[in-house]
């Protein structure tokens, strides 16, 4: 393959080249506003089952691209996935969320963690992204995605979601040897399952640092930042090509510590404007997002006002549509459907507007 203009579309943006429109994708489009995806949790309600499946996981991950033709497929998985390999397990509660028990508190804990083979471990992802390759060839990016040294600390140190994270941050402030040892074991986990990702076939990898957001900037340079920068610096050693997405929620004021982790791309949130981020992270680093995710629940005229307003403040350069945050279970599915359709042609919109 020779030509940037052979690459997917997305791969293309993602690498800096300057295109007519921004490919477009959604963060959690394979889901719970789908019917398709409705009726077949009914089915299977377990969600490591239907992430764990190579056949099912497939299924998910695809039903979006049949339906919409994004220009993004992403792996259908969860950043907890590859915890068990760690040592720690869990299992997802449908309406109530991940559970990790027993939840990581000693030292003792820390130590007796086991080295991550992702091939041994969670055999199933490489399958499903082999797969996703074949299946959607060049007609879109596949994209893979890992949870952030902090955000799966916070997992496995609350033992489940929290609203304080009184009980990491209190780690953090009181015993921190104890919580560094644990950020970066999974530091140097994650940037291996990252590498096995795009081995697999993910051309373009996600980390969600979710939790990071509830960090103050000084405790941000102290527990998150490194770690991010332990994980980019070793995939970037061995896979330089393979761009990679930092996203936050929360993160408006953390941007340009964002940009310091060596990602190409942040990923916004809605609470900050696109055009003032894109001048606070300047010109090297690409910007995702930033759609408030009720923006769907809207008219289609502004759902459509929103998608240009954004793609004009964000440029033609280095720029990703998509949500701020995931898509929301309710969200009417024709409208997300306006939205991929209008994305698509925002080129024309714009140049009639």
């Amino acid at each position: 393959m020779t030509g940037l203009t052979q690459l997917p579309y997305l791969l293309r943006a993602a690498r800096g080249e300057v295109l007519d429109r921004p490919p477009v994708w959604m963060m959690r489009q394979a889901g719970r506003y789908m019917k398709e995806y409705r009726d077949l949790r009914q089915k299977y309600p377990s969600f490591r089952e239907r992430s764990e499946n190579v056949d099912l996981a497939l299924e998910i991950s695809l039903q979006p691209f049949r339906a919409f033709q994004p220009d993004g497929v992403i792996l259908f998985s969860d950043i907890l996935t590859p915890l068990p390999g760690l040592g720690i397990p869990f299992d997802i509660i449908e309406s109530k969320g991940p559970i990790i028990d027993p939840p990581i508190r000693t030292a003792e804990q820390v130590k007796n963690l086991l080295p991550f083979n992702p091939a041994e471990c969670v055999p199933f992802v490489g399958e499903i992204l082999q797969t996703l390759r074949k299946e959607v060839g060049n007609k879109a990016t596949v994209l893979g995605f890992v949870g952030a040294p902090w955000t799966l600390a916070a997992y496995a140190i609350e033992g489940k979601s929290s609203k304080d994270y009184t009980i990491i941050k209190s780690m953090a402030f009181s015993e921190p040897a104890i919580l560094h040892e644990l950020l970066g074991k999974i530091a140097d986990a994650i940037a291996v399952y990252v590498r096995y990702q795009i081995d697999a076939g993910a051309q373009v990898v996600q980390m969600f640092d979710s939790w990071a957001g509830h960090l103050s900037p000084q405790d941000y340079d102290i527990f998150a930042l490194p770690y991010q920068q332990r994980v980019v610096q070793q995939v970037k050693a061995t896979h330089p090509d393979t761009p990679m997405i930092l996203y936050i929620n929360g993160s408006a004021g953390l941007l340009e510590r964002m940009a310091q982790s060596g990602v190409d791309i942040v990923s916004l949130d809605w609470t900050v404007d696109m055009a003032e981020a894109r001048k606070r992270l300047g010109p090297n680093v690409g910007v995702q997002g930033n759609i408030d995710p009720c923006a769907l629940f809207g008219s289609k005229d502004f759902i459509r006002q929103r998608i240009l307003d954004t793609i004009r403040k964000a440029g033609n350069r280095g720029h990703i549509l998509n949500l701020g945050h995931g898509i929301i279970a309710n969200t009417p599915e024709e409208n997300a459907a306006y939205f991929f359709e209008t994305a698509k042609q925002a080129d024309q919109l714009m140049a009639r507007a």
